[in-house]
Protein backbone atom coordinates (compact mmCIF):
# COMPACT_ATOMS: atom_id res chain seq x y z
CA UNK A 1 0.00 0.00 0.00
CA UNK A 2 2.95 2.30 0.48
CA UNK A 3 4.56 1.81 -2.94
CA UNK A 4 5.11 4.85 -5.12
CA UNK A 5 4.67 4.94 -8.87
CA UNK A 6 7.89 4.52 -10.83
CA UNK A 7 7.39 7.62 -13.00
CA UNK A 8 8.58 10.99 -11.78
CA UNK A 9 7.40 13.19 -14.66
CA UNK A 10 4.75 13.44 -17.37
CA UNK A 11 5.25 11.95 -20.82
CA UNK A 12 6.72 14.78 -22.89
CA UNK A 13 6.54 14.54 -26.68
CA UNK A 14 8.01 16.84 -29.32
CA UNK A 15 5.52 16.30 -32.12
CA UNK A 16 2.22 18.02 -32.82
CA UNK A 17 -0.99 16.57 -31.50
CA UNK A 18 -2.37 14.22 -34.18
CA UNK A 19 -5.41 16.31 -35.12
CA UNK A 20 -3.30 19.32 -36.15
CA UNK A 21 -0.89 17.15 -38.15
CA UNK A 22 -3.77 15.47 -39.94
CA UNK A 23 -5.41 18.77 -40.82
CA UNK A 24 -2.15 20.01 -42.35
CA UNK A 25 -1.82 16.85 -44.45
CA UNK A 26 -5.37 17.16 -45.75
CA UNK A 27 -4.94 20.88 -46.43
CA UNK A 28 -1.73 20.19 -48.38
CA UNK A 29 -3.40 17.57 -50.58
CA UNK A 30 -6.37 19.80 -51.35
CA UNK A 31 -4.09 22.74 -52.20
CA UNK A 32 -1.95 20.47 -54.41
CA UNK A 33 -5.07 19.49 -56.37
CA UNK A 34 -6.08 23.14 -56.64
CA UNK A 35 -2.63 24.01 -58.03
CA UNK A 36 -2.82 21.13 -60.51
CA UNK A 37 -5.81 22.81 -62.20
CA UNK A 38 -3.47 25.36 -63.82
CA UNK A 39 -1.46 22.54 -65.42
CA UNK A 40 -4.17 20.05 -66.31
CA UNK A 41 -6.41 22.50 -68.16
CA UNK A 42 -3.97 22.64 -71.09
CA UNK A 43 -3.04 18.95 -71.33
CA UNK A 44 -4.09 16.53 -74.03
CA UNK A 45 -6.48 13.83 -72.85
CA UNK A 46 -3.89 10.99 -73.01
CA UNK A 47 -1.53 12.98 -70.76
CA UNK A 48 -4.42 14.04 -68.53
CA UNK A 49 -5.59 10.45 -68.00
CA UNK A 50 -2.03 9.27 -67.35
CA UNK A 51 -1.54 11.92 -64.68
CA UNK A 52 -5.00 11.21 -63.27
CA UNK A 53 -4.10 7.54 -62.80
CA UNK A 54 -0.60 8.12 -61.44
CA UNK A 55 -0.96 11.34 -59.40
CA UNK A 56 -4.42 12.91 -59.21
CA UNK A 57 -6.28 9.67 -58.62
CA UNK A 58 -4.07 8.51 -55.71
CA UNK A 59 -4.31 11.95 -54.12
CA UNK A 60 -8.09 11.94 -54.45
CA UNK A 61 -8.16 8.41 -53.05
CA UNK A 62 -6.11 9.67 -50.15
CA UNK A 63 -8.65 12.47 -49.70
CA UNK A 64 -11.40 9.85 -49.62
CA UNK A 65 -9.54 8.23 -46.76
CA UNK A 66 -9.21 11.66 -45.20
CA UNK A 67 -13.01 11.79 -45.36
CA UNK A 68 -12.94 8.38 -43.64
CA UNK A 69 -10.79 9.85 -40.84
CA UNK A 70 -13.07 12.86 -40.60
CA UNK A 71 -16.13 10.58 -40.37
CA UNK A 72 -14.68 9.36 -37.07
CA UNK A 73 -14.30 13.01 -35.91
CA UNK A 74 -10.52 12.72 -36.02
CA UNK A 75 -9.71 16.05 -37.71
CA UNK A 76 -10.82 18.32 -34.86
CA UNK A 77 -11.58 15.75 -32.18
CA UNK A 78 -14.86 14.38 -30.86
CA UNK A 79 -15.73 17.59 -29.03
CA UNK A 80 -16.12 19.53 -32.32
CA UNK A 81 -18.37 17.46 -34.60
CA UNK A 82 -19.50 20.40 -36.77
CA UNK A 83 -15.91 21.49 -37.39
CA UNK A 84 -15.21 17.96 -38.62
CA UNK A 85 -18.22 18.06 -40.95
CA UNK A 86 -17.21 21.43 -42.42
CA UNK A 87 -13.66 20.23 -42.94
CA UNK A 88 -15.11 17.16 -44.63
CA UNK A 89 -16.81 19.45 -47.18
CA UNK A 90 -13.42 21.06 -47.87
CA UNK A 91 -11.56 17.74 -48.24
CA UNK A 92 -14.33 16.58 -50.57
CA UNK A 93 -13.89 19.39 -53.11
CA UNK A 94 -11.18 17.93 -55.42
CA UNK A 95 -12.97 14.58 -55.54
CA UNK A 96 -15.69 16.25 -57.62
CA UNK A 97 -18.59 14.17 -56.24
CA UNK A 98 -20.22 14.84 -52.84
CA UNK A 99 -19.42 11.91 -50.55
CA UNK A 100 -18.47 13.27 -47.15
CA UNK A 101 -21.77 13.17 -45.27
CA UNK A 102 -23.21 10.13 -47.09
CA UNK A 103 -20.07 8.12 -46.38
CA UNK A 104 -20.29 8.76 -42.65
CA UNK A 105 -23.98 7.83 -42.61
CA UNK A 106 -23.20 4.30 -43.75
CA UNK A 107 -19.63 3.78 -42.59
CA UNK A 108 -20.29 4.02 -38.86
CA UNK A 109 -22.87 1.24 -39.19
CA UNK A 110 -20.24 -0.88 -40.95
CA UNK A 111 -18.21 -0.59 -37.74
CA UNK A 112 -21.13 -1.29 -35.45
CA UNK A 113 -22.74 -4.08 -37.47
CA UNK A 114 -19.86 -5.64 -39.39
CA UNK A 115 -21.10 -8.53 -41.51
CA UNK A 116 -24.79 -7.80 -40.95
CA UNK A 117 -26.52 -8.82 -44.18
CA UNK A 118 -28.62 -5.65 -44.22
CA UNK A 119 -26.78 -2.96 -42.28
CA UNK A 120 -23.23 -3.54 -43.53
CA UNK A 121 -23.29 -2.12 -47.05
CA UNK A 122 -19.62 -3.00 -47.51
CA UNK A 123 -20.80 -6.56 -48.23
CA UNK A 124 -21.30 -7.55 -51.88
CA UNK A 125 -24.85 -8.42 -52.82
CA UNK A 126 -25.85 -11.95 -53.75
CA UNK A 127 -26.33 -10.76 -57.34
CA UNK A 128 -22.75 -9.46 -57.48
CA UNK A 129 -21.42 -12.75 -56.14
CA UNK A 130 -23.41 -14.77 -58.68
CA UNK A 131 -22.58 -12.61 -61.71
CA UNK A 132 -18.87 -12.03 -61.05
CA UNK A 133 -17.71 -15.51 -60.06
CA UNK A 134 -15.17 -16.25 -62.83
CA UNK A 135 -11.66 -14.92 -63.35
CA UNK A 136 -12.84 -12.50 -66.03
CA UNK A 137 -15.93 -11.65 -64.00
CA UNK A 138 -13.84 -10.79 -60.93
CA UNK A 139 -11.57 -8.63 -63.09
CA UNK A 140 -14.63 -6.71 -64.28
CA UNK A 141 -15.92 -6.47 -60.71
CA UNK A 142 -12.64 -4.87 -59.60
CA UNK A 143 -12.86 -2.37 -62.47
CA UNK A 144 -16.47 -1.56 -61.54
CA UNK A 145 -15.80 -1.46 -57.81
CA UNK A 146 -16.29 2.32 -57.48
CA UNK A 147 -19.81 2.00 -58.90
CA UNK A 148 -20.75 -0.92 -56.65
CA UNK A 149 -19.26 0.83 -53.64
CA UNK A 150 -21.18 4.03 -54.39
CA UNK A 151 -24.58 2.70 -55.46
CA UNK A 152 -24.91 -0.53 -53.44
CA UNK A 153 -26.12 1.29 -50.28
CA UNK A 154 -28.81 3.10 -52.27
CA UNK A 155 -30.25 -0.25 -53.35
CA UNK A 156 -29.68 -2.56 -50.37
CA UNK A 157 -30.19 -0.10 -47.52
CA UNK A 158 -31.65 3.20 -48.76
CA UNK A 159 -31.85 6.06 -46.28
CA UNK A 160 -33.54 9.42 -46.79
CA UNK A 161 -31.08 12.25 -47.52
CA UNK A 162 -30.20 14.45 -44.58
CA UNK A 163 -30.01 18.23 -44.51
CA UNK A 164 -26.21 18.14 -44.45
CA UNK A 165 -26.15 15.87 -47.51
CA UNK A 166 -27.96 18.60 -49.43
CA UNK A 167 -25.46 21.15 -48.09
CA UNK A 168 -22.62 18.87 -49.22
CA UNK A 169 -24.22 18.58 -52.66
CA UNK A 170 -24.74 22.34 -53.09
CA UNK A 171 -21.18 23.20 -52.02
CA UNK A 172 -19.77 20.58 -54.36
CA UNK A 173 -21.89 21.70 -57.32
CA UNK A 174 -20.86 25.33 -56.80
CA UNK A 175 -17.19 24.30 -56.70
CA UNK A 176 -17.56 22.12 -59.82
CA UNK A 177 -19.31 24.91 -61.73
CA UNK A 178 -16.58 27.40 -60.78
CA UNK A 179 -13.91 24.95 -61.93
CA UNK A 180 -15.77 24.43 -65.21
CA UNK A 181 -16.18 28.18 -65.77
CA UNK A 182 -12.61 29.24 -65.00
CA UNK A 183 -10.56 26.16 -65.91
CA UNK A 184 -12.70 24.11 -68.28
CA UNK A 185 -14.13 20.62 -68.34
CA UNK A 186 -10.77 18.85 -68.53
CA UNK A 187 -10.03 19.67 -64.92
CA UNK A 188 -13.31 18.11 -63.78
CA UNK A 189 -12.49 15.03 -65.86
CA UNK A 190 -9.09 14.93 -64.16
CA UNK A 191 -10.65 15.09 -60.69
CA UNK A 192 -13.59 12.74 -61.17
CA UNK A 193 -12.08 10.17 -63.54
CA UNK A 194 -8.91 10.06 -61.47
CA UNK A 195 -10.94 9.34 -58.35
CA UNK A 196 -12.88 6.58 -60.15
CA UNK A 197 -9.76 4.96 -61.60
CA UNK A 198 -8.03 4.97 -58.21
CA UNK A 199 -10.99 3.10 -56.72
CA UNK A 200 -10.81 0.28 -59.26
CA UNK A 201 -7.81 -1.46 -60.78
CA UNK A 202 -5.22 0.55 -58.88
CA UNK A 203 -2.75 -0.40 -56.13
CA UNK A 204 -4.26 1.98 -53.57
CA UNK A 205 -7.69 0.42 -54.16
CA UNK A 206 -6.39 -2.88 -52.87
CA UNK A 207 -7.47 -1.89 -49.40
CA UNK A 208 -11.15 -2.24 -50.34
CA UNK A 209 -10.56 -5.98 -50.76
CA UNK A 210 -7.75 -6.56 -48.30
CA UNK A 211 -9.73 -5.28 -45.31
CA UNK A 212 -12.51 -7.87 -45.03
CA UNK A 213 -12.36 -10.47 -47.82
CA UNK A 214 -11.63 -13.89 -46.34
CA UNK A 215 -8.16 -14.89 -47.54
CA UNK A 216 -7.90 -17.36 -44.66
CA UNK A 217 -10.95 -19.22 -43.42
CA UNK A 218 -12.36 -17.87 -40.19
CA UNK A 219 -10.73 -14.43 -40.35
CA UNK A 220 -12.88 -11.51 -41.48
CA UNK A 221 -10.58 -8.50 -40.97
CA UNK A 222 -6.98 -8.14 -42.16
CA UNK A 223 -4.31 -5.53 -41.72
CA UNK A 224 -1.79 -4.38 -44.31
CA UNK A 225 1.59 -3.07 -43.13
CA UNK A 226 3.13 -1.97 -46.43
CA UNK A 227 4.38 1.45 -47.60
CA UNK A 228 1.09 2.65 -49.10
CA UNK A 229 -0.07 3.35 -45.56
CA UNK A 230 1.99 6.54 -45.80
CA UNK A 231 -0.47 8.05 -48.29
CA UNK A 232 -3.68 6.47 -46.96
CA UNK A 233 -3.77 7.61 -43.32
CA UNK A 234 -2.72 4.11 -42.17
CA UNK A 235 -6.02 2.60 -43.26
CA UNK A 236 -4.06 -0.62 -43.73
CA UNK A 237 -3.93 -1.04 -39.96
CA UNK A 238 -7.47 -2.30 -40.22
CA UNK A 239 -7.71 -4.75 -37.34
CA UNK A 240 -6.33 -2.02 -35.14
CA UNK A 241 -8.78 0.52 -36.59
CA UNK A 242 -11.81 -1.67 -35.97
CA UNK A 243 -10.66 -2.45 -32.46
CA UNK A 244 -10.06 1.25 -31.69
CA UNK A 245 -12.01 3.40 -34.19
CA UNK A 246 -11.48 6.54 -32.11
CA UNK A 247 -7.69 6.30 -32.39
CA UNK A 248 -6.23 8.50 -35.18
CA UNK A 249 -4.62 6.66 -38.08
CA UNK A 250 -1.26 8.20 -37.21
CA UNK A 251 -1.34 6.37 -33.87
CA UNK A 252 -2.44 2.94 -35.12
CA UNK A 253 1.16 1.69 -35.59
CA UNK A 254 1.66 2.48 -31.91
CA UNK A 255 -1.45 0.43 -31.07
CA UNK A 256 0.07 -2.50 -32.95
CA UNK A 257 3.40 -2.03 -31.18
CA UNK A 258 2.06 -1.96 -27.64
CA UNK A 259 -0.40 -4.81 -28.27
CA UNK A 260 1.82 -6.88 -30.56
CA UNK A 261 0.70 -10.15 -28.98
CA UNK A 262 -2.81 -9.53 -30.34
CA UNK A 263 -1.84 -8.54 -33.89
CA UNK A 264 1.47 -10.08 -34.94
CA UNK A 265 0.08 -13.59 -35.40
CA UNK A 266 -3.08 -12.62 -37.25
CA UNK A 267 -3.23 -13.19 -41.04
CA UNK A 268 -2.08 -10.00 -42.74
CA UNK A 269 -1.23 -8.51 -46.13
CA UNK A 270 2.03 -6.97 -47.27
CA UNK A 271 1.00 -5.88 -50.79
CA UNK A 272 -2.27 -4.44 -52.02
CA UNK A 273 -1.24 -5.23 -55.59
CA UNK A 274 -0.91 -8.89 -54.63
CA UNK A 275 -4.31 -8.70 -52.98
CA UNK A 276 -5.88 -7.57 -56.24
CA UNK A 277 -4.01 -10.18 -58.28
CA UNK A 278 -4.96 -13.01 -55.94
CA UNK A 279 -8.57 -11.87 -55.80
CA UNK A 280 -8.86 -12.10 -59.57
CA UNK A 281 -6.75 -15.21 -60.17
CA UNK A 282 -7.38 -17.42 -57.14
CA UNK A 283 -10.61 -19.46 -57.57
CA UNK A 284 -11.02 -19.73 -53.79
CA UNK A 285 -11.44 -15.95 -53.43
CA UNK A 286 -14.16 -13.74 -54.87
CA UNK A 287 -17.23 -11.74 -53.88
CA UNK A 288 -18.49 -14.76 -51.92
CA UNK A 289 -15.39 -14.65 -49.68
CA UNK A 290 -17.03 -12.60 -46.94
CA UNK A 291 -18.36 -13.53 -43.52
CA UNK A 292 -22.03 -12.59 -43.14
CA UNK A 293 -24.43 -12.52 -40.21
CA UNK A 294 -28.19 -12.71 -40.24
CA UNK A 295 -29.82 -9.37 -39.59
CA UNK A 296 -31.59 -9.41 -36.24
CA UNK A 297 -35.32 -9.81 -36.68
CA UNK A 298 -35.08 -11.11 -40.26
CA UNK A 299 -36.53 -14.49 -41.11
CA UNK A 300 -34.10 -17.22 -42.15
Amino acid sequence: MGQRVSRTDFEWVFTEEPHASRRKQILAMVLFQFASMFVVKDLSYPKLLFLAYCIGGPINHSLMLAVHEISHNLAFGHARPMANKLFGFFANLPIGIPISISFKKYHLEHHRYQGDEKLDTDLPTLLEAKLFNSTFGKFCWVLLQPFFYSFRPLITYPKPPTYLEYVNLIIQLIFDLLVWKFFGGKVLVYFIVGAVMAMGLHPVAGHFISEHYMYKKGYETYSYYGPLNFITFNVGYHNEHHDFPAVPGSRLPEVKRIAAEFYDNLPQHNSWTSVLYDFVMDPSIGPYARMKRKHRGMKS
